[in-house]
């Protein structure tokens, strides 16, 4: 990979201990049957062929793993909202298109077939654009894209600037665009 900084090259690196601490994290707490509701999803080699997902709207929901700090819960769901993938060029990006935290990025090959590399950033509040990956490292955002049922996939984001272990969020295409 060329365009990632060393630390994202290395959080994707690291993705198996990501998944596994996150998980053995949230277990510990108590959330097993959250974990396990959460089926395909948190299977760590669910990640089947043709990875890239269609351009449209999507309903999105985030799931993080492993405790971000003191007083943190080590499993969090969040409401679903949604993003929108889109072609640009030869590329596919991804935006959240609601809330007061909208991660955007770009869908890379990868030499695995099963999944894509997404870099991306995080837009705040009212910032209508999000920055360019790499205009400020502490917003940049990198992990795997991956195909884990029909028109079911997953983005997952190991070793988040949020402090969690594992970021993984779902995506399951919409047939109405939010307005």
């Amino acid at each position: 990979m060329v365009i990632a900084s060393d630390g994202d090259e290395q959080r994707i690196r690291n993705l198996d201990a990501a998944w596994a601490v996150g998980l053995s994290e949230a277990r510990k707490a108590g959330f097993i049957k959250a974990v396990n509701d959460e089926g395909l999803l948190l299977k760590v080699d669910a990640g089947l062929p043709y990875p890239a997902p269609t351009p449209g709207s999507y309903s999105c929901r985030l799931v993080k793993l492993g405790s971000s700090g003191k007083g943190k819960p080590a499993f969090e769901r969040f409401k679903p909202f949604f993003c929108y993938v889109q072609v640009d060029g030869e590329d596919l990006t991804i935006v959240k298109q609601t809330g007061s935290q909208r991660p955007a990025g770009r869908l890379w090959e990868d030499e695995n077939r099963r999944r894509l590399i997404f870099l991306g950033s995080l837009a705040l509040g009212n910032e209508e654009t999000p920055l360019a990956y790499g205009d400020d490292p502490r917003r940049d955002m990198a992990g795997y894209f991956e195909r884990i049922a029909p028109f079911r996939w997953r983005l997952v984001i190991p070793w988040p600037q949020d402090g969690a272990k594992l970021n993984v969020f779902e995506l399951t295409p919409v047939a109405e665009q939010p307005k």
